[in-house]
């Protein structure tokens, strides 16, 4: 099973919203979003973004 990150710029739109969610179904999926979204409200760890990124297998930006 490959560990896919998801980076979002902005909040996405519902075809983003169901790729993601497709492949979460076969894959190990995490979200990362650069934006201060309404859910967590919390700020970027720039740090742990950098190890997440050499950490996966495939690195997916969405704009």
């Amino acid at each position: 099973m490959a560990k896919v990150l998801h980076i979002l710029k902005s909040e996405p739109d519902e075809t983003v919203a169901k790729v993601i969610e497709a492949q979460s179904l076969e894959e190990e999926v995490a979200v990362v979003s650069l934006y201060r979204d309404e859910i967590t409200g919390h700020a970027v760890d720039w740090s742990r973004l950098v190890e997440d990124i050499f950490a996966y297998d495939q690195v997916i930006c969405w704009w």
